[in-house]
């Protein structure tokens, strides 16, 4: 725990925040800045950056609550969908730097990102993907 990190003063109780699941690893509450109501944050109660700083069984923790956190947004909001997603770096659009999951509802033709283009889109030669699988599994 960091005093800096408001995630870390949220998760203490030293910040408020509008609570919706907590146990012994992970806290979820909603967004101050939600996208959309019912914008909802499930973090670890541990402090750690990013999800390179998380263990799988941790990681594995806080997916499956914002798992299980998901449908119920999803009707709460009346919304027609959800995202499930982090960032992990200021290049990926990361603005607190606790790692944080985030519930979004979504709803049709509601504008917001991030979108992946296939339209258009050509496929990538087999050559290529192999180069870059080799590059992936030799950082590893």
């Amino acid at each position: 725990m960091t005093l800096e990190c408001v995630f870390c003063r949220i998760v203490t109780g030293q910040e408020p925040a509008s609570r919706v699941y907590e146990d012994d690893l992970a806290v979820a509450f909603l967004d101050l800045y939600p996208v959309h109501a019912g914008h909802t944050l499930v973090v670890p109660r541990r402090h750690l950056s990013d999800l390179r700083e998380c263990d799988g069984a941790l990681a594995a923790h806080l997916f499956a609550v914002s798992a299980r956190l998901a449908p119920g947004v999803t009707r709460a909001m009346g919304a027609d969908g959800f995202n499930i997603w982090t960032a992990a770096g200021r290049a990926a659009g990361q603005t607190v730097f606790h790692l944080h999951l985030h519930v979004l509802p979504r709803f049709h033709r509601d504008g917001f990102g991030p979108r992946l283009a296939m339209d258009g889109a050509v496929a990538a030669a087999r050559s290529e993907l192999d180069r870059v699988a080799a590059r992936i599994l030799a950082a590893r």
